[in-house]
């Protein structure tokens, strides 16, 4: 009688970052579950933005196939990273084959719009629209190739055709603004000088329609426009 030797599994490497451990176990459970008779994962996880950048950075660390990252997190401010999307590029820098999945409770279009512009995940899914076959679905367009936008953000995507962008350095103002720090403050956390932030500082209120409004105004108008988390 001959024995058939068993197929080779093909290895994949996955890092999922999220706050929340119920959810990381969620999506472990899911990929898990997912052909393992042709699939070898290896799943790595981080709570928060400090503890990604340790792993995506590290040289020892491995190379990662697909990451699953949530959008709003704890930042890691010394480093810059500040949320998911943050996360998304660095990990583009470190490892550009890699396949980003985006997961949100956010449902803004222009949130959702920034993100698409600046990251261009393979997935990008509402955690309200999330079930378990939901997240097979999800994983097996990414994991072959595909992109994969949940129904209601294809739904939001096509009903809106415009957007609001802002750089870097506008968004570290806006962001620090939101964490209390006073306005002369902030050149020790951004490049720039403190006559360039104020400036920045009138344009995006002009941009956000709050020109008469106090720094607590300009940063709720840049949330809900999506432009920070």
């Amino acid at each position: 009688m001959t024995i058939e030797p068993a197929a080779t599994k093909l290895k994949k490497n996955i890092l999922i970052v999220d706050d929340h451990p119920f959810i990381i176990q969620g999506y472990k459970n899911a990929i898990t579950r997912y052909n393992p008779e042709n699939y070898d994962f290896v799943i790595s996880e981080a709570k928060d933005c400090q503890s990604a950048f340790g792993l995506i950075t590290n040289t020892d660390s491995l190379v990662f196939d697909i990451a699953f990252l949530d959008i709003s997190m704890p930042s890691y401010e010394e480093e810059g990273l500040y949320s998911g999307e943050d996360l998304a590029k660095l990990i583009l820098q470190y490892m550009p084959n890699c396949k980003i999945i985006m997961l949100t409770m956010f449902t803004e279009f222009l949130k959702l719009k920034t993100l698409i512009n600046n990251v261009n995940p393979r997935g990008l899914v509402i955690k309200n629209d999330l079930t378990f076959d939901e997240l097979l679905n999800t994983f097996d367009k990414v994991i072959n190739d595909q992109t994969y936008y949940s129904k209601s953000i294809l739904e939001m995507l096509s009903s809106h055709d415009n957007s609001i962008e802002i750089d870097l350095f506008d968004k570290q103002i806006l962001f620090h603004l939101s964490k209390g720090t006073k306005i002369q403050d902030i050149p020790q956390f951004v490049p720039i000088s403190l006559n360039a932030i104020e400036s920045r500082k009138t344009n995006l209120k002009e941009l956000l329609e709050v020109v008469n409004g106090d720094d607590v105004d300009l940063v709720k108008a840049a949330k809900n426009k999506g432009l920070i988390f």
